[in-house]
């Protein structure tokens, strides 16, 4: 029953997407089948296949390694504070956590590996591979394909400077499917964190995580394709990656300062939107009360978002709760929906649905991701930055589609 729920539930995300059309009579539907079809094999074979299983296991054991470097890094700076040795007796454990200086400086050591990696061409030959599948499978142009592909392991920013020589040219359609492939998966910086925090809510969280920037992939192209069909000739045949570092040292030292603007940024983003949370609670709490329960911010995401959860294959005794992650996703950021996630207690949720919330949740759809994307996107190409800017809510939207047919996709497997 839940299967047919969630099928159901894709041909009507599908659906709005086709109604939000630009113009409807233009949609190359071979484009949006494929893509569909593309995600439902892509998740058979990594969800379903032993060896998939297998490499997913040894990815957490590389994030546990990482983690673990990282913990020796921060003990060493910041002492017990940091994850070291606590010099005297807790009664509580858990009080000796301390969430900015163990486990967000993970970003650190990510970006700089990130960087090494990209400056000796290991993950711009792995990106171009992905692009290939994407040119040959769903017919898009080389500028779309690398920079969706490379939306899949860096960043809403990073990705369009694999194709800044084709930004100016572009056309809309394919500046949009940019901007979607964006904001529909999340950067390797982050998805070793978020990984952090799922340990324990979900079985090989790594793995869930890739697995879902992969899934979202094809499934961005298809909706941006539906809102915006193409509308000239596809740009770019071969991309070569630009060069952004002169030594392996440059690129490690690159990394880590661009790592830590990132993590500054989430620190401060973090402080000011759970203390907009609470102020949001404290002016509900004023109302009476609304099912013997006071009125929060959460709740009310939850009643607006459950028909969206419950298309995806969730219960419906489940969707108010998964309705109020993905409204913390929209209107603050993943971070905190993840942690939410992380937080609910385990009967509120069935592992199905913890695994369904794990790949809806996999974007980077948001405000302030927005925000970060004009910025980014409009020093690129500063000629269309009006452009840009008028496409941004509409990306945040096909996003949402985007992630939510990924968690229907999970639904239906």
């Amino acid at each position: 029953m839940l299967t047919l729920q969630a099928l159901f539930g894709m041909v009507v995300l599908v659906g709005f997407a086709w109604c939000l059309s630009e113009n409807r009579r233009a949609v190359s539907w071979k484009t949006v089948v494929t893509g569909i079809a593309l995600q439902i094999v892509l998740a058979l074979i990594l969800l379903k296949l032993a060896w998939a299983r297998d490499l997913f296991l040894a990815l957490n054991r590389v994030v546990v390694t990482i983690q673990d470097a990282t913990t020796t890094g921060t003990s060493f700076v910041f002492g017990f504070v940091g994850g070291g040795v606590v010099p005297f007796e807790t009664t509580n454990p858990g009080a000796t956590f301390v969430l900015a200086f163990q486990a967000l400086p993970l970003v650190l050591v990510v970006s700089a590996l990130s960087a090494l990696l990209y400056h000796w061409r290991v993950l711009p030959l792995v990106v171009q591979g992905f692009a290939w599948a994407l040119r040959r499978t769903m017919g898009v142009g080389g500028a779309v394909g690398c920079s969706t592909a490379a939306n899949v392991f860096v960043g809403m920013v990073e990705a369009p400077l694999f194709v800044r020589p084709y930004l100016a040219q572009v056309s809309r359609s394919e500046l949009f499917i940019i901007m979607t492939g964006g904001m529909a998966t999340i950067a390797g910086t982050v998805m070793v964190l978020y990984a952090a925090f799922l340990n324990g809510v979900v079985d090989d969280p790594i793995g869930h995580l890739l697995t879902a920037s992969i899934l979202s992939a094809p499934a961005a192209i298809a909706i941006a394709r539906l809102m915006i069909p193409a509308d000239g000739e596809e740009t770019g045949a071969g991309i070569v990656p630009t060069r952004l570092y002169d030594s392996s040292m440059d690129a490690v030292t690159t990394g880590t300062f661009d790592g830590l603007r990132l993590l500054l940024n989430i620190i401060a983003m973090l402080i000011v939107l759970i203390a907009l949370v609470y102020l949001a609670n404290a002016v509900l709490g004023l109302l009476p009360e609304f099912g013997d329960e006071p009125v929060t911010l959460q709740r009310l995401l939850g009643y607006l978002m459950a028909p969206v959860a419950w298309l995806m294959g969730i219960p419906w005794a489940e969707a108010v709760s998964a309705g109020s992650l993905l409204g913390i996703k929209i209107v603050l950021n993943e971070l905190l929906a993840y942690l939410e996630l992380a937080a609910f207690a385990e009967e509120s949720f069935s592992e199905r649905s913890r695994l369904i919330m794990t790949y809806a949740l996999c974007g980077f759809a948001n405000f302030g991701s927005l925000g970060i994307m004009v910025g980014g996107l409009g020093a690129m190409a500063p000629d269309r930055r009006g452009e840009i800017i008028s496409l941004g809510l509409k990306s945040i939207v096909a996003e949402t589609l985007a992630t939510c047919m990924t968690g229907a996709v999970v639904g239906i497997l």
